[in-house]
């Protein structure tokens, strides 16, 4: 799992308990994920189509730093399925998973259009042979 993104929790961020507000690690992450879909896809009319259970692990709180960890798991005709992962940044203990989102690509019209992708292409960008 790549992690790309981190945040900073700071007082904004927290709920009445002290701790990282879930609603605004979920807007965290779809905002990571859709724009990892629309890297993947070469495309930014994506939308988010799926999301599966949540799993919070443990919680956040004020002055921790979090990553973002995702993963495409699987390329559908005219979707992406990712996988979501986010830790501690210095404890690496972790906060959060979801074992899939789902993404679909659209056209000019909002359509689902097919994408044409198999695999991660990101990664090898500029260093593909």
């Amino acid at each position: 799992m790549n992690f790309h993104t981190r945040k900073w929790v700071k007082p904004e961020d927290l709920n009445p308990n002290g701790t990282l507000f879930g609603g605004t690690l979920l807007r965290w992450i779809d905002e990571e994920a859709v724009i990892y879909a629309i890297v993947q896809l070469g495309n930014p009319h994506v939308v988010t189509k799926f999301i599966s259970e949540i799993n919070f692990v443990s919680s956040a709180k004020q002055g921790d730093i979090i990553e973002l960890g995702i993963t495409a798991t699987h390329f559908g005709r005219t979707s992406i399925t990712l996988t979501c992962q986010v830790r501690n940044k210095i404890t690496r203990r972790s906060i959060l998973t979801i074992d899939k989102l789902v993404f679909v690509n659209l056209d000019e019209h909002g359509n689902p259009t097919p994408h044409g992708k198999t695999e991660i292409t990101y990664a090898y960008a500029g260093n593909r042979p």
